[in-house]
C-alpha cells in the first residue's frame, strides 16, 4: 500500500511512526520518499500513510479535519482489536489489553477506549483491583500461551470477564513452527528487527529450547563462531522481515561452513503486516 501511494499519489508522503518494525524496509521507503513523521500535527499537505499498527481514532479524526489523504495500512488484525476494546468500553467493561506497554499497537488499540489497563503479565493482572466485570483483548502478536495466563488470573480479580482472543493466527503458527524446529537443531538464527514484538517472542521462545541462539537483522551480524561443532542450524524471522534478507542470513550460514542447512521456518504471506 506504501508503495502504490509514492507511485501513485500527490507528495509529500509520510507515515506516522515507522511504517513496520524492520530498518531496512523503513530505509529503503525512506529513499523513495516517504518520510517517517512523529505527529500528524506537524503535517499539512500530501498523503499520510497509517502504519500497520494503527494509530488511535483521535489521530485518524485529527488528520482527516487537514488537507491531507490518508492511506490507511492498519493491520486487519489490529483493526478488529481495535474495534473489539471499543466495542466492550462501549458495553461498560472496563479494558484490559494484554500487550507490551508503550508498543504502537497496544496504544493504537488502547486509544479508542475508557478506563483502559494494560497488562503484560499474569503477575499484573493478580495486582490489579477486584472489580465487577472486566473485558479483555490481546496484542496480536502475544503469544497464547501469555493470553491464557493472564486470563487465567484475571478470572480471579471479576466476577465477569469478557475475552475476545486477538492475537494473530499467522503469528501463532510462526511461534509454533519456530519453537519445533528449535527443538531440532544446534544453532538457532532469528531474523528481524531490534524493535519488532513478535521477533523478540520469536527468540524467547526459540532461546528456551536451545541455548546458542542469536538475534541478527542483517547478514553482516552473522558470525563464524557461532557454528563450532553445530551439525543442524535453523533459521525463522519475524513477520516483517523481508524474504531477501532472511535468504542471505541463511547464504551466509551455508558459508560458514555449518555443515546442514535446513529451509528458513517460513509461513504463508497472507496477513504478514507487523
Amino acid at each position: 500500500m506504501a508503495q502504490r501511494a509514492l507511485e501513485e499519489l500527490p507528495g509529500p508522503f509520510y507515515t506516522l511512526g515507522e511504517l513496520i518494525h524492520n530498518p531496512q524496509v523503513v530505509r529503503d521507503l525512506e529513499r523513495k520518499g516517504l518520510g517517517v513523521a512523529a505527529a500528524i500535527s506537524g503535517i499539512d499537505k500530501g498523503t499520510v500513510v497509517i502504519r500497520c499498527h494503527g494509530v488511535s481514532p483521535g489521530i485518524i479524526e485529527e488528520a482527516k479535519k487537514k488537507k491531507v489523504r490518508l492511506v490507511d495500512a492498519t493491520c486487519p488484525f489490529v483493526k478488529k482489536a481495535q474495534l473489539l476494546a471499543s466495542f466492550l468500553s462501549k458495553a461498560g467493561y472496563p479494558v484490559v489489553v494484554v500487550g507490551d506497554r508503550g508498543h504502537p499497537e497496544v496504544e493504537a488499540i488502547a486509544g479508542g477506549s475508557r478506563k483502559v489497563k494494560i497488562v503484560g503479565t499474569e503477575e499484573e493482572a493478580l495486582r490489579l483491583k477486584k472489580v465487577k466485570k472486566l473485558g479483555v483483548v490481546a496484542q496480536t502478536t502475544q503469544s497464547f500461551e501469555t493470553l491464557s495466563k493472564v486470563v487465567n488470573a484475571l478470572m480471579t480479580r471479576a466476577q465477569e470477564l469478557y475475552v475476545c482472543n486477538t492475537t494473530c493466527e499467522t503469528t501463532s503458527r510462526r511461534q509454533a513452527e519456530a519453537r519445533k524446529l528449535a527443538e531440532k537443531v544446534d544453532v538457532m538464527v532469528v531474523v528481524g528487527g531490534r524493535n519488532s514484538a513478535n521477533t523478540a517472542r520469536l527468540f524467547d521462545i526459540c532461546r528456551k529450547r536451545v541455548r546458542r541462539t542469536h538475534w541478527v537483522e542483517t547478514a553482516d551480524e552473522v558470525k563464524s563462531s557461532w557454528f563450532r561443532g553445530a551439525v543442524h542450524v535453523g533459521v525463522t524471522g519475524g513477520a516483517s522481515t523481508p524474504d531477501r534478507v532472511i535468504r542471505e542470513v541463511a547464504d551466509r550460514i551455508t558459508s560458514t561452513g555449518a555443515s546442514k542447512r535446513r529451509a528458513p521456518s517460513r509461513v504463508p504471506r497472507t496477513q504478514k503486516n507487523h
